[in-house]
């Protein structure tokens, strides 16, 4: 594409991550503009339409694919529908964008990235936790070998949910999700720690899986270890269900010359024996990382359509993740650990 040419995007799914981050993060990057909005619920599609001054909006996906107007399609829809929506749209001809989960399997996402290659267009997954500062600096300091060879990591994030409001939404419904808090939460973790690491050879994984509220078909809680062929081991916890006082998200590196934290920042190299504090700039504050971190993932997505540069969280790496996840899904279900 050309370096200067505005692309047009239209969003499926009209609900509250594109409402509320999607859409007005796309309106603050120059390079592109909203076109269309599709749900299939249309009155919806119209008032978000009218409330975010887009001047298209309709109940079938089918009239942006056959747009020639749009460059590429954001995927905000429930994740049963991505293999189907995203394999039209790259079908079309369009560029896809969509958000985490990828897919319900291993085998719907390969689908999807196989249909990318078919027909030469970038399918990226929206995963902005590895977008955020604090972790793009942390993968500077990785890259650059300045915590030494990494052995042992701990990457999580409890997000308490209130079930009694929410257990009929979609993201709680196996047919639907395909998981639960390990798809919801998981796959953003598993993502950012595999990201960090640079993606080593896996050779086992073990799970436990909790479900811990009432008529619920989902697991609310896992705790996992994944260990890795150059000896390195991760060790993974999500929950929506454990008692804290507050909601946290944390990656902890732990190398063989320094350790690094995540949310807030914090870097610590042993130099001469002694334990030396080597961040390098304060962190931001929780709400500016966090819209930070989508502008970042929706401003790479742009880039990589007109400058051609390398993807980010590229759908064929991210497919991989997915298969990680069945892997850690089976050895809950068969209670032993996993080889791979």
């Amino acid at each position: 594409m050309n370096e200067q040419k505005k692309i047009k995007i239209a969003i499926i799914g009209a609900g509250h991550i594109a409402q509320i981050v999607h859409i007005p993060v796309w309106k603050t990057i120059g390079d592109v503009e909203v076109v269309a909005i599709c749900d299939k619920v249309k009155a919806k599609a119209k008032w978000v339409a009218e409330k975010f001054e887009i001047d298209r909006f309709c109940s079938d996906p089918e009239e942006l694919f056959k747009s020639d107007e749009i460059d590429a399609i954001d995927i905000c829809t429930e994740t049963d529908s991505h293999k189907e929506l995203a394999v039209a749209a790259l079908s079309a001809g369009k560029h896809v964008l969509v958000e985490k989960p990828m897919a319900r399997t291993y085998e719907e996402a390969r689908a999807m990235v196989d249909a990318a290659k078919k027909h030469d267009r970038h399918l990226m997954v929206a995963l902005n936790v590895r977008f955020r500062r604090d972790a793009i600096t942390l993968k500077s300091f990785v890259d650059g070998k300045e915590l030494g060879d990494i052995f042992y990591m701990r990457s999580g994030w409890v997000s308490r949910r209130n079930f009694t409001k929410t257990s009929g939404h979609w993201l709680y419904q196996q047919q639907k999700s395909g998981g639960g808090v390990l798809m919801d939460l998981g796959i953003q973790m598993l993502d950012v720690a595999t990201w960090l690491l640079g993606d080593p050879k896996l050779i086992s994984v073990k799970a436990v899986t909790y479900n811990r509220v009432p008529n619920l078909s989902v697991e609310d809680s896992a705790v996992c270890l994944l260990q890795y062929e150059n000896g390195a081991a991760l060790s993974l916890e999500v929950s929506w269900t454990i008692l804290l006082e507050k909601d946290i998200l944390y990656v902890n590196l732990y190398g063989t010359e320094g350790t690094a934290f995540i949310n807030p920042l914090r870097i610590y190299k042993s130099l001469s024996g002694k334990m030396v504090n080597i961040t390098p700039t304060p962190d931001e504050g929780a709400n500016v990382r966090y819209r930070r971190s989508y502008r970042n993932e929706l401003r790479h997505f742009v880039a990589c359509l007109n400058k051609n540069i390398p993807m980010q969280a590229d759908a064929a790496e991210i497919a991989e993740r997915l298969k990680i996840l069945q892997a850690l899904y089976r050895s809950a279900e068969e209670g032993r650990e996993v080889i791979l």
